[in-house]
């Protein structure tokens, strides 16, 4: 797969996603078994679809997305992750329709109205600025099929104390949590902020949230509270426009037993 190429700036990276002891952490990371399980019953509807994994790590939900029959393309900013993600599929031992590319949240290297489903799996949360995140969404919107599914598992604002003050100029941008700005977004944020670019909830009810801390136990640095949800985009979604003056390099889809 060819690594995506813009003539506008690439998001730096924080470091700690390069660090060998991180990338560690992450090759012996599981799949989650929500997203298998929505996977599988998006594939019912598209068979042999294709599968976006945005900010894939080392490729711990991207194999059983293969496994689960989709067209998999992996993408991820962080170099060392990615040789991580590649050794992985590599050690399965079976082909596996999975493609690397290097590329940040937004833009994304493909063409518009691509695949059939898209993993924002503890991504969006890592942007820093609304704006970053906006455009990840809008991203997302552009490159899904009108009818794909999002499988969202991102950071709830019920991490953070409730007197807890956002970044200037910022609504839900913090950066007391560990001091780097990351989102954490209410529940009624993530449903205006999707539902502009044209994502609505799969299925009815509230979002999952998991972790939550009881009233005055929040601290620096703790386990975040998670807010995990599916969506839908609409038939009028998937249209957005690129960023101006982007050169867009289309990364190619896998095929079967790629890597």
């Amino acid at each position: 797969m060819r690594q995506g190429a813009y003539d506008v700036a690439v998001p730096r990276i924080d470091p700690r996603w390069e660090d060998s002891r991180t990338v560690a952490g992450f090759v012996t990371g599981v799949a989650n078994a929500n997203l298998v399980a929505f996977a599988r019953a998006v594939h019912a509807r598209a068979p042999g679809g294709r599968c976006l994994d945005i900010g894939c790590g080392a490729a711990r939900n991207a194999i059983p997305l293969a496994d689960a029959g989709f067209r998999v393309a992996a993408s991820d900013l962080s170099a060392p992750m990615l040789d991580a993600a590649r050794a992985r599929i590599a050690a399965s031992g079976r082909p596996l329709a999975v493609g690397l590319v290097g590329s940040p949240m937004a833009p994304l290297p493909f063409r518009d109205a691509t695949f059939d489903l898209v993993v924002a799996h503890g991504i969006w949360n890592l942007a820093r600025s609304a704006a970053e995140f906006r455009a990840a969404v809008a991203e997302a919107a552009r490159v899904a099929r009108p009818g794909a599914g999002l499988f969202l598992f991102t950071f709830s604002r019920r991490t953070l104390p409730s007197d807890a003050a956002p970044d200037p100029g910022e609504t839900f941008v913090f950066s007391s949590w560990n001091g780097e700005p990351q989102c954490f977004l209410t529940e009624e944020e993530i449903a205006g902020e999707l539902g502009r670019a044209g994502f609505r909830r799969a299925a009815p009810g509230p979002l999952a949230e998991y972790n939550v801390p009881a009233p005055g136990m929040h601290r620096r640095g703790g386990p975040p509270a998670i807010f995990e949800g599916t969506f839908v985009l609409g038939t009028t979604g998937g249209a957005a426009s690129p960023s101006p003056g982007a050169r867009r390099v289309i990364a190619q889809i896998p095929g079967p037993g790629a890597s």
